[in-house]
């Protein structure tokens, strides 16, 4: 029980160091919660400071979740347990002790814990997240997708305690991402620079405005 407990407090640190604040800070001298979406995590550093300090963050906070779950099975921990591991990375994510209880939207950190728990749902929530990104241009409409995916993906595994954590994560995704969802609603969601909304916008622009001005 001790070394549950020890473990389960570490979790809750490592998912709670907040690698875009750090980074923008050390680096850039840029808080990242003063500009963009004033978010901590990957998206808003991708959208401060660049793709590179973007990749970096995201690299970062998909090993915090998938360091959390995997540790505990080198102490032989195993079964579904881990998973709770990485749930106490994901709330060190969101309620980071080192952003003043504050913190990101744990997209990345999720994946990392199925990362760790189950490579196969890494895979089918990845290849969600990129291909809904490249067709929508949006992160926030592929990080909601791609859950939603694992909890239909999860019945047929037959695996209990992921198919609850998921619809737990999902509500939770759905949640944090509430004001983005107004957003897509009412079509002024923030897209990223590449895809095919994104692409088919700014053909849009350069093919119906210049005629207009001509009138």
């Amino acid at each position: 029980m001790v070394k549950f407990i020890i473990l389960l407090i570490l979790a809750y640190l490592l998912g709670s160091i907040p690698n875009g604040i750090w980074i923008g800070k050390i680096f850039f001298h840029i808080d990242i919660r003063r500009h963009g979406s004033k978010n901590i995590g990957a998206t808003n550093t991708y959208r401060v400071l660049g793709w590179f300090a973007g990749t970096i963050v995201m690299v970062l906070d998909i090993a915090k979740g998938a360091i959390a779950t995997w540790l505990p099975m080198q102490f032989g921990i195993h079964s579904w347990y881990p998973l709770i591991f990485g749930l106490a990375a994901i709330l060190g994510h969101t309620y980071s002790i080192f952003d003043h209880f504050r913190g990101g939207k744990a997209v990345a950190t999720s994946a990392g814990m199925l990362w760790a728990y189950s490579f196969v749902f890494f895979c089918i929530a990845a290849g969600t997240w990129v291909t809904c990104i490249f067709v929508t241009s949006m992160v926030s409409l592929a990080s909601m997708l791609g859950f939603t995916i694992i909890v239909i993906a999860s019945f047929f595994e037959h695996d209990p305690a992921l198919t609850i954590l998921a619809i737990c994560l999902t509500i939770f995704t759905f949640y944090r991402h509430r004001n983005n969802i107004i957003k897509i609603i009412h079509g002024n969601e923030n897209l990223v620079p590449f895809g095919l909304y994104y692409w088919y916008l700014k053909y849009i622009k350069k093919t119906i405005h210049p005629k207009q001005q001509h009138k």
